[in-house]
């Protein structure tokens, strides 16, 4: 039994001196529960949404109030204009407007009925449906203090308008969300073993012995996996509109364009790992459990991101997937242009370069 417990003994030596195997034993668990227990929910909360309120009544601003005092939105702005709500969807800042029309409280007053219009980007269409119940159900709210007061029948009628997604398809959401998953997890996983699979192997030497430059063998190792992820975008794209019914309002080569900075970024990213761990376990490890659970969290297609708390929404950030996740969105479903995107895409690209920067830096020369 001694000799068993010093065999005991010294495999907990080699588990608490390698940093890595501590941060697998400790740090994942920490990080899953925080990540799951704070983003798996269906309640939304803090949605930004914008009034335009043309009557500015009691009414109105009694209703206004209770939007105010729920945790579920957010007012953003107040009385704007009808083109002015349909610039704030495009900017993708709101998800939900109520307008009240210039008649509502003297309607409700003379006629016993009023209408309020709903507008809301069913993009996200479980998030659009869940946003326009709440402000259903605050609408509802008022009218019944108001039925209760009066003691006579009052009707608010809401007009519900569906933009970007009228007919709700799940896939204006998921497929996005999936390219940027699929895209994002190949291109790091597959780069990610190029270079130590070489270290491994023992040909690194071979090849930092060679006339080509050292930095041109890492580009090397990217190119293959640019072009085949380029092919794998377009099976995607076509699966995705073909069979899905995906719609594809804007420009292809803009798409094509922007999907390039997220491949480039996910391979500098492969290309870091790979330069960073010495075994082909060690760098697909990382690149599986490091990436598939924050990308799938912290992109924006399960979860609103708006639901976290503020520092997993700052650490959301710092994803390339989420980024790619608006561009997608913004090109396929609203059709919008370069302008409307160029800061998503400023930060891909500043991404890439400081990724391919980090991986030139980390690539040894020469072998230990």
């Amino acid at each position: 039994m001694k000799q068993f417990f010093t065999f005991v003994r010294k495999e907990f030596y080699h588990v608490f001196r390698d940093p890595k195997t501590l941060l697998l034993l400790f740090g994942m668990p920490i990080a899953q529960i925080i990540l799951f227990g704070f983003a798996l929910t269906n309640e939304v909360k803090n949605s930004k949404i914008v009034i335009a309120d043309y009557a500015k009544d009691v009414a109105s601003e009694r209703i206004i109030e209770k939007i105010e005092a729920t945790k579920s939105f957010e007012i953003e702005q107040i009385l704007l204009s009808t083109k002015e709500i349909e610039e704030t969807f495009k900017k993708g800042k709101v998800k939900l407007a109520i307008v009240f029309p210039a008649t509502f409280n003297s309607d409700l007053s003379h006629q016993n009925k009023t209408q309020v219009q709903i507008i809301a980007d069913a993009s996200d269409p479980n998030t659009a449906t869940t946003l326009t119940n709440y402000a259903q159900s605050i609408i509802m709210s008022y009218q019944r203090e108001v039925q209760a007061m009066n003691r006579a029948p009052l009707q608010i009628n809401t007009e519900i308008r569906m933009i970007y997604n009228p007919e709700l398809k799940g896939a204006t959401n998921f497929v996005p969300g999936v390219m940027a998953l699929v895209l994002l997890l190949i291109c790091v996983l597959m780069t990610s073993v190029s270079i130590v699979k070489e270290k491994e192997t023992g040909t690194m030497e071979i090849l930092l012995v060679s006339p080509m430059n050292p930095l041109l063998v890492i580009v090397s190792k990217a190119v293959p996996y640019f072009l085949l992820s380029i092919l794998n975008l377009t099976v995607i794209l076509v699966l995705s509109i073909t069979m899905m019914e995906m719609p594809m309002n804007g420009n292809f080569l803009l798409l094509y364009f922007a999907s390039s900075l997220l491949i480039l970024a996910a391979l500098s990213l492969g290309l870091l790992i790979s330069n960073s761990t010495n075994t082909q376990q060690e760098a697909m490890l990382i690149s599986l459990m490091g990436m598939v659970i924050p990308t799938m969290m912290l992109t924006g297609f399960l979860f609103p991101l708006e639901n976290m708390p503020l520092p997993l929404q700052v650490m959301a950030n710092i994803m390339p997937s989420k980024w790619y996740y608006i561009i997608v969105k913004s090109i396929m479903i609203k059709g919008l242009g370069f302008v409307a995107i160029w800061k998503e895409m400023s930060i891909l690209l500043g991404m890439t370069i400081f990724l391919l920067t980090m991986s030139f830096k980390r690539f040894k020369i020469r072998l230990a």
